[in-house]
C-alpha cells in the first residue's frame, strides 16, 4: 500500500480532490487542478470537497493499490503539459506546482520533487478574483510545514442560533460567499491560539503553529437579523496575514488558511488585549499611507518630524494605546514593520504614488527604528516598543535605500523579539492601571498658609457687582446622574470673580488642587459663562489682563451672568506656549478666561506661580541627572533668572525660598501630574515638601472625586436680590385649555380656579424638569437613527366592574330577535345577544381577557357557534402618548378579529363622541368637558364602574391619529371598515402579469412595455455593497435610481403561479451625468438621461417605480426651484462603449405627450404611505392646477426670516397674511421677503394676549401681569391688525428650537426653559383659533427632550382639541438641499379635513431611517432612507456655491457682481432673476484662526488634527501653538473633535446649518473648500435652499442666525405640496 501526496498549488493551498475513473476502471481520487489555474475553468468549483461515497474521507491517509502509483506520475505529467500550454498562451506561470509529502512512504515509491516550504505568492493581487479586492500588502510567508488533516465528521450542530461545525471546510460551505476562486470570509468572536488552546499574539504565528476558533460569516454584509454564522473551533492553521483598508483609511486585517482569507473583523472580548498591539500597528501602518500617499490626500515629501506629530494626534484617541505612553516612541519602535508593509505595496503602484520606498520620511522612520533595536537591544524600555518587521519572503532582503542585506532572524531570536513586544504592551497598559490606582488613591496634601501668603496679595476687598446673576443650579441642574466629575458639562468663564462665604476677595490658591476631606475653606465665584470655543487662554510670556481673546468673549451677548456653588477643585495645564486654569463646582468645569478688572491683581499671583513651575520642570528636564538636582541648587538657579524672565522672583535665594515654599501647593501638584517618573521623585520635590512641613502646614487627605448630592446653594449672592437671567424672558400666555393639559407637568401656572378675568403672575419653578435624552444632532450621524421614547410601562383599561363576572355556561347567551341579514359565506348576522344578564350590541363594547373591544358586527357560524366581529381598542398609555392621557380615553385600532360571546366577560361603557369644531364652539366644549370631568370624579368617588370614551383613531403604522369614520362604524352588515382598508393594503402587494404578456401590476403600480422604470443602482454596480456604504453623512458614493425602458417581459410557461422573482423583464438602460463623470454631472441638468442601446435582464422585484423620459421641449417648466415630479429629458445617446455622446435620432419614441405625468403617489403608495381612504383620490396636475383660489389664510409665529412661509407660499398651499416674529433683525427679513404680510415684531405672548382682549375673552386667558402691561402699550391699528378667530386656516411655526436642541449646551438655563414653554403659547394659538390646519417644525430631539413629555403633551393638546394628528422626522438633504438638517415636524388637520401626507423624498442623501420609538415597542419612520436610492442624485457643496465668486477673510461687501455664470442646475435655479450678488460676507477670524486655517489641507475631510504640531509666530510677536490647546487634551472623550477647523468636501454635503459657525464651535467643519475662510451668509443660505434674491437684515451675526434658525424653502415646498393635495382632495370630494 502507499500514500498519495497532497498537490498543493504555488500559493500553498490543497488542491481539491474528486472522484474519478483510471483508465482500468479502478475508482481514484482526482487531484482537481481548477484551483491551480481558476480563469481556465468556469465556473469555480465549490469549496466543499466532493467524495466517493466508499472512499475514506480523510483525505491525510488516502491509500491505493502500489500499481495505482503510476496513474499519480501519470497525472503529473498531465500537469506539466496543462502548464506548458499556459505558456503558450501567454499566461504568467512562475513555477511548476510543489508537492508536499504527507508520509515518507511516497518518497520511497515515486520521485518527487523535493520538499518546499510552503508559502504564499508576493503580490496577492495577482489571484484572478470576481471581486476588486482591496488593496493591502503581503505579509510574512516563513512558515513551518503541517500535513493536511481533515476529518469525515462533518455534523452541524445546533446552538441556539448559531450553528457549531468541527472542520473549516464544512463552515464554509455554510457560508455563502461570491463565487471567487479562492473565498473570502468574515471572522468575529475570534481567538488566535496554539495547539494547546493557549491563546496568543498575532506575532507568535511566525514562529508556531497558530489556529483559530471563532465565528465564520459570509464576505456579504447582512441585515443583523438576516446574519447568521458557523462557529468553528480550532481550525487552520493560519498560514499567513496582510493587511489592507489603505484606501478606505481604517484598516483590515486578514488572515489565511489552506482553505480561506478571512477578514478579521472583532476579537473575541478576552482576546482583546493580545490582538491590541497588533491592531495598533496595522492602524499606524495605514495612517502613514494616508499621510505619504497623493492619491489618498497626503504629502509624499513631509520630514520624518511632521509625519510623527501627525500621527501622534491621530492615534492618541485610541483606547488601545496605553495612556500616558509615548505614541511617538511606539511609532518609531514599529518603524521598520510599517516600512516593509508600505513598501509591499510598490508592487502594484498607483500612477499617482510615488514609490513608497522611495519616500525619505519612511526610510527615516525605518532608519531611527533600527537605530532605537541596536542601542536598546532586547531591554525595551516601557515608553516603548522593540519591533523588528515581520518578514516578506525568504532568504536575504536587500535595503533599496541603504543597499544593506538584512538577514533573517532565526526562530529563537523572532521568539524572543515577539514575546519581549508583548510583554512591554502588558507592562504599559499594567503602568497605567498601577499610575491611575497611585494618583486616585489616598494621599496628603499639604495646605497653603494664609498668612503666609497674604503679602503676595492686595489688601482685602469685596466682591462688587450691579449684575443681576443666575444660580448655576438653574443651569445644569439635570447634571446630578453624572457620577464622574471629568464628564460633567466645560464652559467658559468671563470677567470672573472669587470670593468666600463674606463676599471677601479670596485667592484661588486657598482653595486644594484636589478634593480633600476636612476642607475648613469654601470658595465661590461669580462671572459671564458662555460656550468654551478655545479661545481666551494665557500666555505664559504675558500678563493676564492682556490674554488673547478674553475681552471679547467677556463681552458677549450671549453670555449668562451667573454665580457658582461652591468650588470643589482646580487644575492647571500648561502647554509650550500658554497657561489654562479651570475650576469645578459640582456642576461644571469652567476654564477660566479674563478675570474683572477688581479680581485681576489677584490672579496674577496664582499665574505667577504657575510659570515658576513650569520653569522649575523645564530646568529639571536640561540636566542630564535632574533625580540629583537638591532643593537648595533649584533655588539657587532661580534666583539667576533676568529680570525679564517669565518666572522671576527675586534675585535673593532666601526670598525665593519663601516664595516657593509658601506657593508650594500648586508647584507640588504641577510635578505630580507630570509624566516623566524622574521629574515627579526628582530630589527638589522632597525637599520642597520638607520645607514646607517645616513650616507647619496642615496636611489634608485627597479622597476620591464624587459629585455631592445637591444642595442649597449657598452662594452669598443668592441673597442679595432678585435672580433672573441676563435675557429678559416672560412665561408663555395659555389659554384655560393647555394650561390644564400642561398643568401637571409645569408648574408655572397658578390652577385654575383662579378668579375670573384676573392677571396673575407665574410662580417661580419649583420642581426640576426631568433631564432631557439628550441626542447629539451630530453632522456625521451613527449608523441607525432612533428618536427612542422612554418606555412607560402599559396601563390595561381598567374593568367596567370592580369585580369579574363570573363565566357562566354557553346557555347563558342568546340572540335578541331573528336574524337581520347574512353575511358573503351564509353566516346569520344579528343585532343584540344577551349574555349572562348583559346585552352585547351592534357600537357596544365589550371586555376580552385584558383589551376592550368594539362590536362591529354579531354573527352565527355554521356550527351555531356564536362570535363577535370586534376592534381593538387601546388605552392612552398603549400609545405613543404613554401616560400623558386621561385614562378614561381609549383609542380605535384598526386590529380587529373574531371571538366567541363565551369569551366576553363583561360589556364596558365606551362613548363615541365626536366633536363640534369651530372657534365658534371653544367655550361650549370647553363647559361639556367640565361637567364631564366633574361627573367621572363623582363616579369615582362612589365607586362606580368607569365610563369610557373614544373620539380618535390610532394607527402606529403611520404615525399618526385620525377622526373616526363613524357612518362606517358598527353597520352590523357583515363588513368591517378596518378589514376592508387592511385588505387593500394586501392586494397592494397582490402580483399579476395580463394574459398577453405585455404589462403586470406590481406593488399597486400598473406597469406596460415601454413604461421608463426606476430600478435600485446596486443592480448595475459590480461592489453592490458601494451605494450603502457612506463616511459620516457624506454622500460621496451614493447612486439615483438607473432610469430604464421596459422592453419586454418574460414569464416562465410552466410555474403554476408566478411571482416577482420569476418573472424577468429586459430593460433599456438610460445613463446619467453623473455615470459619466463628476464634471459631468456639475454640467449638466439633473433631469437629464442618456439614451443607449444596453439592454439586461432584470427580475421584477428589482422594480421601484414609474418615471417619465421625455424631449427637453416637451417639458411643462425647467425654471421651477423645486422638483416634486418624477420627469427626466433625454437629448442625447451615450455609447458606453465608446464613451461618447451624439445627438438622440428623431425617430427614437420617449413618453407620448398626452400621457399623464408621473407624480410620487405611485412610490408612495408601493411604500405603503396611503392614507386611509386616500386611494380613490387621484390628483393630476391639471387638476391641481384648476382650483386657484384654494390657498389657506396663514398666520406664521416664530416666523424668522421667513423660510417656512416662502416654501409653502410657493407650494400654492397658503398665504400668509400674518407673522409674529419676537427678533428685530429676523422681522425686518421677513418684511423684506414678504411685504404683503402683516408681520408684528413682537413677543407672541403680548400678541396672543392681545388678541384674547379684543375679543373679549380676557376671563379665558392666562398670562403674566407683565404682558398685560405690555398689551396696554400697543397701539390702536395695531390692534386691529391682528387676526381674529375664524380669518385664520392655517397656523404654522417652530417654536424656538434651543432648549430642545442638542446643539445647545445650556439647555437647562432658565431661558431655555421658557423657551420651551414656547410651545404653550404656540399651541395656545391653534386653541383659539382652531384653524383647519396646524403644522409645528422642530428639531429632532423635541420628541425625546424631557424624556419625551414635551412631544407627547404636544400630541394629547392636539387631539383633546378634536384634531387629527400626524408626526414625523424629515430629512431635509433628501428634499434637494446639500445640507444634513433632520427635523421634527406634527401635522394637525381637523376632523372633517384630509389629514396630509408625508411627500416622498426625491434625492439620494446619506441618513438611515429616521424613526420614533413608539411605546409600544414599534417603530415608525415617516418617509424612507434614500441611501439606497431616490429618483435624483444629492445635491453637493459644489453644485451649491461652485460658481461663487472669490472672497477672503472678512469680506464685508454686501453687494458684489457675479463675475461668471451658473454652471450646475442647482446653481441656475438658485440665482433665478438676481443680477448681483448679496450678502457674500464672511466673519472675520482673528489672525490665529487665519493661519490656521491656511495650514489646514484643501482636501476632503481635513480638520484640525491635520495640523502640525508646531508654533507659529503672530504679528504681536508671540509664540502660539497652532493646535488649538484644548482639542488634543480632550479628544479622547469628544469623538476626536471630528470636524472642527474642517474644510467642506466639493462632493460631500453641508453640516446642519447653526446660528453661529465657528471652528470651534459644534459643527466646527465651516471652511471653504479651497478658500482660507469660514462660509459666506450667501453660501450657508444656499445650503438652506434660500434663493439668492431672499434678503437678510441686520448685521453678519444676525443673519447667519436668520439662516440657522430657519426652514430649509425647498423642504417646506415639500409640505405645502402635500398640504395642497389634502386641500383640493378635500375640494373634490365637496364637489367643488
Amino acid at each position: 500500500m502507499g500514500t498519495v501526496s497532497v498537490l498543493e498549488s504555488e500559493d500553498g493551498r490543497a488542491v481539491k480532490p474528486t472522484g474519478m475513473m483510471g483508465p482500468n476502471g479502478t475508482k481514484l481520487l482526482n487531484w482537481n487542478i481548477r484551483h491551480l489555474i481558476p480563469e481556465l475553468f468556469l465556473p469555480p468549483l465549490s469549496v466543499a470537497a466532493f467524495i466517493e461515497d466508499d472512499f475514506n474521507s480523510d483525505y491525510s491517509s488516502l491509500e491505493f493499490e502500489n500499481s495505482n502509483l503510476d496513474l499519480m506520475m501519470m497525472m503529473k505529467s498531465e500537469w506539466e503539459k496543462l502548464m506548458a500550454q499556459m505558456k503558450k498562451k501567454g499566461k504568467q506561470v512562475k513555477s511548476t506546482s510543489k508537492v508536499s509529502d504527507i508520509t515518507a512512504d511516497v518518497e520511497t515509491k515515486a520521485a518527487t520533487k523535493p520538499k518546499q516550504k510552503r508559502g504564499r505568492s508576493g503580490n496577492r493581487e495577482n489571484t484572478p478574483v470576481s471581486r476588486k479586492m482591496p488593496k493591502r500588502a503581503a505579509s510574512c510567508t516563513n512558515f513551518k510545514s503541517k500535513p493536511v488533516c481533515l476529518s469525515d465528521k462533518h455534523e452541524t450542530i445546533e446552538n441556539k442560533k448559531v450553528q457549531v461545525v468541527e472542520e473549516e471546510i464544512a463552515a464554509l460551505s455554510l457560508t455563502p460567499g461570491p463565487d471567487d476562486a479562492r473565498p473570502n470570509r468574515r471572522l468575529t468572536d475570534f481567538i488566535f491560539h496554539d495547539a494547546d488552546g493557549k491563546p496568543q499574539p498575532v506575532e507568535m504565528l511566525e514562529v508556531d503553529d497558530i489556529f483559530i476558533s471563532g465565528l465564520i460569516l459570509p464576505f456579504e454584509k447582512m441585515e443583523k437579523e438576516k446574519e447568521t454564522g458557523v462557529r468553528c473551533e480550532g481550525f487552520g492553521r493560519i498560514e499567513d496575514w496582510s493587511i489592507s483598508g489603505y484606501e478606505d483609511g481604517s484598516p483590515v486585517i486578514w488572515v489565511s488558511t489552506d482553505l480561506a482569507d478571512y477578514d478579521c473583523i472583532k476579537p473575541a472580548g478576552s482576546y482583546k488585549k493580545l490582538f491590541g498591539l497588533f491592531y495598533e500597528k496595522a492602524r499606524s501602518c495605514v495612517e502613514v499611507y494616508k499621510r505619504l500617499s497623493k492619491s489618498s490626500g497626503g504629502i509624499p515629501d513631509l520630514s520624518l518630524d511632521e509625519l510623527l506629530a501627525s500621527l501622534v494626534r491621530s492615534l492618541s484617541g485610541s483606547k488601545n494605546f496605553p495612556h500616558g505612553a509615548s505614541i511617538r516612541d511606539l511609532i518609531v519602535s514599529w518603524g521598520a514593520f510599517i516600512y516593509e508593509q508600505l513598501v509591499g505595496l510598490d508592487d502594484a503602484p498607483n500612477s499617482t504614488d510615488k514609490l513608497f520606498v522611495e519616500l525619505p520620511a519612511l526610510a527615516a522612520l525605518r532608519d531611527e527604528s533600527l537605530k532605537k533595536e541596536e542601542f536598546s537591544g532586547m531591554n525595551m524600555p516601557l515608553n516603548g516598543s522593540m519591533n523588528a518587521p515581520l518578514k516578506i519572503g525568504d532568504g536575504e532582503k536587500v535595503n533599496k535605500s541603504k543597499g544593506k542585506v538584512v538577514a533573517d532572524e532565526d526562530e529563537d531570536t523572532k521568539l524572543a523579539r515577539v514575546l519581549q513586544e508583548n510583554e512591554n504592551w502588558q507592562s504599559m497598559k499594567q503602568n497605567k492601571r498601577q499610575r491611575h490606582a497611585t494618583t486616585s488613591s489616598s494621599k496628603l496634601y499639604i495646605q497653603i498658609n494664609e498668612d503666609e501668603i497674604a503679602n503676595d496679595y492686595p489688601l482685602p476687598a469685596y466682591y462688587k457687582t450691579s449684575v443681576q446673576e443666575t444660580d448655576e443650579y438653574l443651569l445644569f441642574d439635570d447634571f446630578f446622574d453624572t457620577v464622574d466629575p471629568d464628564y460633567l458639562p466645560k464652559s467658559m468663564l468671563h470677567n470672573w470673580s472669587l470670593y468666600n462665604c463674606d463676599s471677601r476677595l479670596i485667592s484661588l490658591e486657598l482653595l486644594p488642587m484636589k478634593p480633600c476631606a476636612d476642607i475648613d475653606v469654601t470658595v465661590f465665584g461669580s462671572g459671564i459663562m458662555t460656550t468654551d470655543d478655545g479661545s481666551g487662554f494665557c500666555f505664559d510670556n504675558e500678563q493676564p489682563s492682556t490674554a488673547s481673546g478674553s475681552s471679547a468673549a467677556a463681552q458677549n451677548e450671549d453670555g449668562i451672568p451667573i454665580y457658582l456653588s461652591a468650588i470643589k477643585e482646580w487644575k492647571i495645564e500648561f502647554g509650550s506656549s500658554m497657561i489654562i486654569i479651570s475650576i469645578r463646582t459640582d456642576m461644571a468645569w469652567y476654564r477660566l478666561g479674563k478675570p474683572s478688572k477688581q479680581y485681576d491683581l489677584w490672579y496674577q499671583t496664582v499665574l505667577k506661580t504657575a510659570r515658576l513651575a513650569i520653569a522649575i520642570i523645564t530646568l529639571l528636564k536640561e540636566q542630564t541627572r535632574a533625580s540629583k538636582l537638591s532643593f537648595s541648587e533649584v533655588i539657587k538657579r532661580l534666583s539667576e533668572f533676568d529680570k525679564n524672565h517669565p518666572a522671576y522672583i527675586s534675585s535673593n535665594p532666601m526670598n525665593v525660598e519663601r516664595y516657593v515654599v509658601v506657593h508650594g501647593q500648586i508647584i507640588l501638584q504641577q510635578f505630580a501630574e507630570f509624566p516623566d517618573v524622574t521629574i515627579r521623585k526628582c530630589a527638589f520635590v522632597s525637599g520642597l515638601e520638607v520645607k514646607m512641613e517645616e513650616r507647619h502646614h496642615t496636611k489634608w487627605t485627597v479622597k476620591k472625586k464624587t459629585i455631592e448630592t445637591k444642595q442649597a446653594n449657598l452662594n452669598p449672592r443668592a441673597a442679595m436680590g432678585p435672580v433672573v437671567s441676563k435675557r429678559k424672558a416672560m412665561p408663555a400666555t395659555t389659554t384655560r385649555f393647555i394650561n390644564r393639559i400642561w398643568g401637571e407637568f409645569y408648574s408655572n401656572y397658578l390652577p385654575e380656579e383662579v378668579k375670573e378675568g384676573d392677571s396673575v403672575d407665574v410662580k417661580k419653578d419649583e420642581e426640576e424638569d426631568e433631564p432631557e435624552e439628550n441626542e447629539q444632532e451630530d453632522c456625521e450621524e451613527p449608523e441607525e437613527e432612533n428618536n427612542t421614547l422612554p418606555a412607560q410601562e402599559p396601563e390595561k383599561p381598567q374593568s367596567a366592574l370592580k369585580e369579574k363576572k363570573t363565566r357562566g355556561s354557553k346557555t347563558d347567551i342568546d340572540w335578541v330577535g331573528k336574524a337581520v341579514g347574512k353575511m358573503a359565506n351564509g353566516n346569520a348576522l344579528y343585532k343584540e345577544a344577551v349574555i349572562r344578564g348583559e346585552v352585547v350590541g351592534l357600537g357596544s363594547s365589550v371586555l376580552v381577557e385584558d383589551s376592550i373591544y368594539y362590536v362591529e358586527y354579531l354573527f352565527e357560524d355554521s356550527d351555531s357557534r356564536k362570535f363577535v366581529h370586534g376592534r381593538l381598542m387601546l388605552s392612552g398609555c398603549e400609545t405613543v402618548l404613554g401616560s400623558i392621557t386621561n385614562e378614561r380615553e381609549v383609542f380605535l385600532t384598526n386590529d380587529c378579529l373574531d371571538f366567541e360571546l363565551d369569551d366576553v366577560i363583561q360589556t364596558v361603557t365606551v362613548q363615541i363622541r365626536t366633536v363640534m369644531w369651530g372657534h365658534e364652539h371653544r367655550k361650549a366644549n370647553a363647559s361639556f368637558d367640565k361637567m364631564d370631568r366633574a361627573k367621572a370624579e363623582d363616579r369615582k368617588s362612589k365607586g362606580l364602574p368607569v365610563e369610557y370614551y373614544c373620539k380618535s383613531l390610532y394607527w402606529p403604522q403611520k404615525g399618526a391619529f385620525f377622526s373616526l369614520k363613524i357612518d362606517k362604524m358598527g353597520l352590523g352588515n357583515g363588513i368591517c371598515n378596518s378589514c376592508k382598508i387592511m385588505d387593500d393594503e394586501k392586494k397592494k402587494e397582490v402580483f399579476e402579469v395580463n394574459e398577453s404578456k405585455t404589462g403586470f401590476t406590481y406593488m399597486a403600480i400598473e406597469y406596460r412595455v415601454n413604461d421608463f422604470v426606476y430600478v435600485g443602482p446596486h443592480h448595475f454596480d459590480s461592489d453592490e455593497r458601494g451605494n450603502e456604504t457612506y463616511k459620516s453623512g457624506r454622500n460621496v458614493g451614493l447612486k439615483a435610481y438607473v432610469v430604464c425602458q421596459l422592453i419586454q417581459i418574460e414569464s416562465p410557461k410552466n410555474l403554476k403561479r408566478v411571482d416577482p422573482e420569476s418573472v424577468v423583464v429586459q430593460v433599456r438602460r438610460f445613463y446619467r451625468p453623473e455615470d459619466l463623470s463628476a464634471d459631468k454631472a456639475y454640467r449638466s441638468d439633473i433631469q437629464e438621461v442618456y439614451y443607449s442601446e444596453e439592454m439586461h435582464k432584470l427580475s421584477v422585484s428589482v422594480l421601484e417605480g414609474k418615471c417619465e423620459v421625455k424631449r427637453k421641449t416637451d417639458l411643462s417648466s425647467l425654471n421651477s426651484t423645486y422638483i416634486v415630479d418624477h420627469v427626466f429629458f433625454c437629448e442625447r445617446l451615450y455609447d458606453p462603449d465608446k464613451g461618447s455622446l451624439k445627438q438622440l435620432p428623431v425617430n427614437i419614441k420617449l413618453s407620448s405627450l398626452k400621457e399623464n405625468l408621473v407624480n410620487e403617489a405611485d412610490i408612495r403608495k408601493r411604500k405603503g404611505k396611503s392614507k386611509e381612504g386616500e386611494n380613490d383620490i387621484e390628483m393630476t396636475e391639471s387638476q391641481q392646477s384648476s382650483v386657484v383660489n384654494n390657498r389657506l389664510p396663514t398666520l406664521d409665529i416664530f416666523a424668522g426670516c421667513g423660510g417656512l412661509s416662502e416654501g409653502l407660499q410657493k407650494a400654492g398651499a397658503s398665504v400668509t397674511k400674518w407673522a409674529i416674529e419676537y427678533e428685530q433683525p429676523a422681522g425686518d427679513a421677513f418684511r423684506l421677503n414678504h411685504p404683503d404680510a402683516l408681520a408684528f415684531v413682537h413677543n407672541c405672548n403680548v400678541i396672543l394676549r392681545a388678541i384674547m382682549t379684543a375679543c373679549g375673552d380676557t376671563d379665558d386667558c392666562i398670562s403674566t401681569s407683565e404682558a398685560e402691561e405690555m398689551t396696554a402699550k400697543l397701539e390702536e391699528d395695531e390692534i386691529k391688525n391682528l387676526p381674529r378667530p375664524g380669518q385664520v386656516d392655517f397656523i404654522n411655526g417652530g417654536p424656538p428650537c434651543q432648549g430642545f436642541s442638542g446643539m445647545n449646551r445650556f439647555n437647562q438655563s432658565t431661558w431655555s426653559k421658557v423657551q420651551c414653554e414656547m410651545i404653550l403659547a404656540f399651541l395656545s394659538f391653534a386653541e383659539y383659533f382652531r384653524p383647519k390646519y396646524f403644522l409645528l417644525e422642530n428639531v429632532r430631539n423635541f420628541v425625546s427632550f424631557n424624556k419625551g413629555q414635551t412631544f407627547r403633551l404636544t400630541l394629547a393638546s392636539l387631539l383633546e382639541m378634536g384634531y387629527q394628528v400626524r408626526f414625523g422626522i424629515l430629512e431635509a438633504g433628501a428634499f434637494g438641499v446639500s445640507q444634513s438638517r433632520k427635523r421634527a415636524f406634527i401635522w394637525a388637520a381637523s376632523p372633517d379635513e384630509i389629514l396630509p401626507e408625508w411627500p416622498e423624498p426625491m434625492h439620494v442623501f446619506a441618513s438611515p431611517e429616521l424613526k420614533v420609538t413608539l411605546n409600544s415597542n414599534t417603530q415608525f419612520a415617516a418617509v424612507r432612507s434614500t441611501a439606497s436610492g431616490a429618483p435624483f442624485r444629492a445635491i453637493t457643496v459644489r453644485d451649491t456655491i461652485g460658481e461663487l465668486p472669490e472672497v477672503g477673510n472678512g469680506a464685508s461687501a454686501t453687494t458684489i457682481e457675479y463675475k461668471s455664470e451658473p454652471i450646475s442646475w442647482f446653481q441656475k435655479r438658485i440665482r433665478g432673476d438676481a443680477s448681483v450678488l448679496t450678502d457674500h460676507i464672511s466673519k472675520e477670524m482673528n489672525e490665529l484662526n487665519v493661519i490656521r486655517c491656511q495650514r489646514i489641507p484643501k482636501r476632503p475631510g481635513a480638520d484640525w488634527r491635520d495640523l502640525p504640531e508646531e508654533k507659529v509666530k503672530l504679528s504681536t510677536g508671540q509664540m502660539v501653538d497652532l493646535i488649538p490647546w484644548c482639542l488634543p487634551n480632550t479628544a479622547k472623550r469628544h469623538n476626536q473633535w471630528k470636524g472642527l477647523f474642517g474644510r467642506l468636501d466639493w462632493e460631500g454635503n453641508f453640516p446642519t446649518s447653526i446660528t453661529d459657525p465657528q471652528p470651534m464651535g459644534k459643527v466646527g467643519m465651516c471652511f471653504h473648500p479651497d478658500q482660507d475662510r469660514i462660509l459666506t451668509v450667501r453660501e450657508c443660505a444656499r445650503s438652506q435652499g434660500f434663493p439668492d434674491g431672499y434678503k437678510f437684515s441686520g448685521h453678519i451675526q444676525h443673519k447667519h442666525k436668520q439662516i440657522g434658525n430657519a426652514v430649509p424653502p425647498p423642504l417646506a415646498y415639500a409640505l405645502g405640496r402635500k398640504l395642497k393635495e389634502a386641500v383640493e382632495a378635500k375640494h373634490k370630494q365637496l364637489g367643488k
